[in-house]
Order: C-alpha cells, then structure tokens, then sequence
C-alpha cells in the first residue's frame, strides 16, 4: 500500500498577476501562490486524492505564504524545505487581452533550483503511486541532479512517472541545453503532458501527429497527452489516436493553471483506472479528455490557479449544462 496518490517535485514560486490599476495608474499586483507542479497536486486534492510536494523556498515572507497556502489546500508540506540562504523565486505574469501569458522570473538564484539530492525525502517518493515533475527543476546542475535521483527512486519503488516538460525558455542557458534535459524526462516517463507549441519547437514538425510518432519511436513513452489550448486535447495511448475538442468560454480570464489542470485531471482518471494504461479504451480516453478539459475550463475563469481549483461537482454540473 502506497501512502500518497501523486508526490511532485518541483518549483513553488509567487506569481505577481496583474489585478487592476491604481489611483496613480500604476499596475497592481496579486501575490498568487504559483507553480506547476503544485497546481497539479492542489487539482488533485480537490478529487480526494492524498498528495505530497518536494521542493524549496526562501525564509522570508513569501516562503511562508507558499508554505501556508499548500498545506491550506491538502497537499502535504512535509517535503519542502526552506533555504535560510536564497530568497523564494518569483515570477510577474503579463497577461495579453487573447488570455495567453509572458513571464519574468526573479530566479538568479531563486530557492526551487536550490533543491539538492541531500534535501529529497526518500519515503515520499517511495511511497507513492504516480511521482511527477517538469523540465524546471532540471534547469540548473543542484536542482538537475535532485530530479534524476528522484526519478530513479520512484521507478525503484514501482511508482508511474508523470512529466510535464513546460518550457520556459528564460529559465534556460541555451535552447539547446533545453532539448537535452527535457529529453531525460521523457527518457525516463510513462505518462507526458506536452503542448501543441513545446511539440513543435522539439520535433521541428508542424504537424502535431508526425510530432507526436517522432517521440513515441524514440521515447516509447505509453501514454502522451496533447493539449491544444483552445482547439481542446489529444491522447495517444495503445495505438489509439483520440480527439476531444475544448470548451471556449466567452468570460475568460487568463489561462494561468490550464494545462496544470488538464493534467491532474488525467492522473486523476489513471488512478482511478488502477494505474493500467495498457486497458485504455477509445472510450476511456473520451471520457478523460472531456472531463478535463472541462477542468481546464473552468479554471480559465478564475484569477490565479492553486487556491482556486474547481471540485469534482463543480465539473460534473459544468458537463451537465
């Protein structure tokens, strides 16, 4: 028996989101709680599953913020540590008027690449069903090697591993120390979430399925998640090829947390599946993809993501109309 459903690792940073003006006309900004990994884990939570966190902050105001705001919210902080020495990273979100998003991160060096191999819990890893993580924790030589230890320890144990490449090219020293890490994730994973845009700039195809056949003939990873913004999501999974389209709503507000939630959503399914992705079905995947997207919906019409994920009921009635 495993302790926890999903233990990530990972960055946990403040997004500074635009939120109005003031009387001076100058930008105001909202300190949210931010962080893939931990947007995952938050989804998750609010479908009853048992999560864990591994990663770094700062001591400082914010450290303490992100500390309070995942234990708020389920996810269980007993792998986070705070270094006395780096200050928490921060990152300002500039939203364009379309919903998509320009980053500025504050991370020279920034607490999350802080983690190290010293710092990882072994007996969350161990003890976990799914073990995910992104490419941003393989960004710099400390935090990379923490990743691949990680790694090696959840695929000990017997845990599936999910990835999320979610590049961020400021983040990196090069594009092509990018490719090179990003490609150790899927080296290494059986479940990977990656966007219609990462795909393309990895494969150098424009077509999405010539794509997708370029990393199942050199990864061989078992289930790929495609997510297409607003033209919805795709599975590859068994031999099967499965479309579903999104839902568009006209009171979007950004879409911060989108894929996040689109990809707890899967591990979601996958667990309730018993973990077998060799049984999934055409209709499996239909089932998936919509109740997904359908998170990923909802989720654009909130400010921020962690501390505002939609519950399982709230979905179910969002399909229902």
């Amino acid at each position: 028996m495993k302790n926890y459903d999903v233990v990530a690792l990972g960055e946990l940073l403040i997004d500074f989101t635009e939120n109005g003006t003031s009387a001076q006309g100058n930008p105001m900004m909202e300190a949210n709680p931010g962080g893939a990994p931990c947007n995952v884990l938050s989804m998750l939570c609010r479908l009853g599953k048992t999560t864990a966190f591994i990663g770094k902050v700062g001591k400082d105001m914010f450290g303490t913020q992100l500390r309070n705001a995942i234990t708020e919210v389920g996810i269980s902080a007993e792998g986070l540590v705070t270094d006395p020495e780096v200050n928490t990273t921060l990152a300002f979100v500039h939203t364009f008027p379309d919903g998509d998003r320009e980053f500025s991160f504050y991370r020279k060096p920034g607490a999350d690449m802080m983690i190290s191999e010293s710092d990882l819990k072994s007996e969350l890893i161990e003890n976990c069903k799914i073990f995910h993580f992104g490419s941003l924790s393989m960004t710099h030589e400390i935090c990379r090697q923490a990743t691949h230890a990680a790694i090696d320890m959840a695929k000990k144990a017997g845990a599936l591993i999910s990835y999320d490449p979610n590049l961020r090219e400021p983040l990196w020293n090069s594009l092509d120390e990018a490719k090179v890490q990003i490609a150790y994730g899927m080296e290494h994973c059986d479940i990977m979430k990656i966007s219609d845009n990462e795909i393309q700039w990895f494969t150098g195809k424009e077509d999405y399925d010539e794509g997708i056949q370029v990393l199942q003939d050199t990864y061989h990873i078992p289930m790929i998640l495609l997510s297409l913004g607003k033209e919805g999501s795709r599975a590859y999974v068994n031999g099967l090829r499965v479309e579903v389209p999104a839902f568009v709503q006209e009171n979007t507000i950004e879409t911060t947390g989108a894929g996040d939630t689109f990809c707890a959503n899967v591990l979601n399914y996958v667990l309730e599946h018993d973990l077998n992705l060799a049984s999934f079905t055409e209709e499996n995947l239909k089932e998936m993809l919509t109740f997904a997207n359908a998170g990923a919906s909802i989720i654009t019409t909130r400010k921020g993501a962690l501390r505002v994920m939609p519950t399982r009921e709230e979905i179910q009635a969002f399909l229902a109309k």
